[in-house]
């Protein structure tokens, strides 16, 4: 099977398509490299450098007539979309919207749309929260993966392209970068293995559900590979609050030394956690790396690659 994955030099992207390569299929990564970078792509990947906004990259979609997308391409720092929400919607709306009409001129089969599974649901009701959790986005970044669900939805309506929308919890390992919540964990092993300070925001009691990233890209495996449609959580189902994950990436980094605490940040989210339980029962699919293992996991990849920021 020939697959398109948009983003796909990134740090999930990658993970990616390393998974569809070592399946047999053939891979096509499209990116225009502004954080992805060539090295943590396998040679048997096809690379495209090329913006998900350009005529371009519709041109290849038609041209290369992919069965499935996998879209991972975005402009995924919560922040910015906080300071400049048109340029998240450049990226993550009329980016998208450029790819799906090429992805239905172009007879692909199905879409698999990396969303968000913290910043879609806001401050959630109950914990952890299932796909039918209402969609509360509280940032722009929040409300532009809502808007990218809304419009697959309108798609497969009117035109039959199928899709499954995954909604991650907070996703970290090897060949992550710093930008967005998740990247603590990517932030806190460079300064631990630099022999500087970590800094925690508030109290350290806000809790996020942190899942391996090469779970995640199994899960996109799966969503290909399974007959499922729709949203579905990818997540653990287990809250971790920031002390306990500052802990746990000291001991393996070999750090004895406590993390600073700073004023916490106006409007964080204090809790953050998905239910996986239809993740497992359409998909198949359970996470298969606990927390400490994956943090010495990644703790390992950043002492490998010491000086190198990886995306």
């Amino acid at each position: 099977m020939k697959v398109l994955v948009t983003g796909g030099a990134g740090f999930i992207g990658s993970h990616v398509c390393d998974a569809f390569v070592r399946a047999g299929h053939e891979v096509i990564a499209l990116d225009n490299l502004s954080s992805g970078k060539k090295e943590n792509l396998d040679p048997r990947v096809r690379l495209e450098v090329i913006d998900i906004r350009a005529p371009e990259a519709a041109q290849l979609i038609r041209a290369e007539r992919p069965q499935v997308m996998l879209h991972l391409a975005a402009q995924m720092d919560v922040r910015r979309s906080v300071e400049d929400p048109r340029f998240d919607a450049e990226a993550n709306i009329l980016g998208f919207l450029n790819l799906l009409e090429a992805s239905r001129q172009a007879g692909v089969q199905k879409v698999v749309f990396s969303s968000t599974g913290g910043a879609i649901y806001g401050e959630q009701d109950v914990f952890p929260a299932p796909e039918s959790h209402p969609t509360r986005p509280v940032s722009p970044y929040g409300v532009s993966k809502a808007s990218g669900e809304l419009y697959l939805g309108y798609y497969k309506a009117q035109y039959g392209l199928n899709y499954v929308a995954l909604r991650y919890a907070n996703v970290y390992g090897p060949r992550q970068n710093p930008h967005g919540e998740a990247g603590v964990v990517s932030i806190f092993c460079q300064r631990l293995l630099g022999g500087r300070e970590c800094t925690i925001y508030g109290e350290g009691k806000q809790t996020r559900d942190f899942v391996y990233v090469e779970d995640v890209a199994r899960a996109n495996l799966l969503a290909v590979e399974k007959d499922s449609s729709g949203a579905i959580n990818i997540g653990t189902g287990v809250e971790t609050d920031i002390n306990r994950l500052y802990s746990l990436l000291a001991r393996s980094a070999g750090v004895d030394k406590p993390a600073l605490h700073a004023p916490g940040k106006p409007g964080e989210q204090m809790r953050s956690c998905v239910d996986n339980a239809l993740a497992r029962r359409v998909l198949g699919w359970q996470p298969s790396v606990e927390l400490p293992e994956g943090l010495r996991r990644t703790v390992s990849f950043f002492r490998e690659h010491t000086g190198r920021q990886a995306s």
